[in-house]
């Protein structure tokens, strides 16, 4: 399993509209997301600034898998109108790297 941490921007304004469409998925995405090996995927905000961390079985699987995929068209379509930059689905790797974490 992977954990894979993102981190996306909201446009100006959007914060509440971003909240509001978060607070319940739509069903059929909860399922193609399980179904694309997700296990957890959390969200935190901080003003715009959108904090992800995602345990994925394959985090290049999942993002094949849920590129075409029915549910995840519209949902992708709403965030685009929330983010500041679209997930175009062109890289498979986050952006974000792992630089340290406390010792067990």
């Amino acid at each position: 399993m992977e954990t894979v941490a993102l981190h996306t921007r909201l446009k100006p304004g959007k914060e509440a509209d971003y909240d509001r469409e978060h607070a319940v998925i739509p069903q059929e995405l909860d399922v193609a997301l399980r179904e694309a090996g997700v296990h957890s995927w959390r969200i935190w905000r901080s003003g715009r600034d959108l904090f992800h961390v995602v345990e994925v079985d394959d985090y290049a699987r999942m993002r094949e898998q849920l590129r075409d995929h029915p549910a995840n068209i519209p949902w992708q379509a709403r965030m685009a109108e929330l983010l500041d930059v679209e997930d175009d689905y062109s890289g498979a790797q986050p952006d974000v790297k792992k630089v340290w974490e406390l010792p067990s």
